[in-house]
């Protein structure tokens, strides 16, 4: 089994996008073109892939659309899911972990900004995780809500509610930034990348 502690980013490494995303393909083709649209975008902007190493589903799909591009992929699955998620042997780098807060850990260390492209309650639960760490000062990396045909527009709205109720401060919506197509995203991600270069 890889050492996640191996997988610590070097400062040669690529700009990093890490992308949570279901592991079911949805039922509207537009969904899995985004993911597609998204994994060619990062190889042709020279990112590196970070993802959760499924072969299936969006994963499946954003990965590889990446490696047909020529990009640089990270994945990281933890072992329980290796046989449901169909573990991507073939990604520039294959990390296993213990369990799946482990996974996420590895999957945020070795990134520079996340997309969260439609997805279920794992993608929620990735989403959430980051936007906490986030609301309580732990990093500052962007987050982004990559939302196709209006997919987290719900979302938005709970998170909201949760600040009119009096829950979360208002600054928590400051915390990520929805955008509605790819090139939107590559956009802002190159403006990001050059800020930070």
């Amino acid at each position: 089994m890889s050492d996640p502690a191996s997988s610590l980013p070097s400062s040669t490494t690529a700009f990093s996008v890490c992308v949570f995303c279901g592991s079911r393909p949805g039922h509207k083709d537009s969904y899995e073109t985004a993911a597609i649209e998204t994994g060619t975008a990062i190889a042709q902007e020279g990112w590196r892939l970070v993802y959760g190493a499924g072969d299936v589903g969006l994963m499946g799909a954003v990965a590889r659309a990446a490696q047909k591009s020529g990009a640089e992929t990270f994945g990281v699955i933890p072992v329980h899911l290796l046989p449901k998620e169909l573990g991507k042997r073939d990604l520039t780098h294959f990390i296993i972990t213990e369990t799946m807060h482990e996974r996420k850990k590895v999957m945020f260390m070795n990134s520079d900004a996340i997309v969260v492209l439609p997805g279920g309650a794992g993608s929620l639960d990735e989403f959430f995780e980051v936007l906490t760490w986030k609301q309580i000062g732990l990093h500052d990396k962007p987050i982004f809500l990559l939302s196709t045909e209006g997919y987290w527009k719900p979302l938005e709205a709970l998170i909201d509610h949760v600040i009119d109720e009096g829950f979360a401060p208002l600054s928590t919506s400051s915390y990520f930034e929805t955008v509605e197509t790819v090139e939107e995203l590559v956009e802002r991600l190159r403006i990001l990348r050059a800020a930070r270069s």
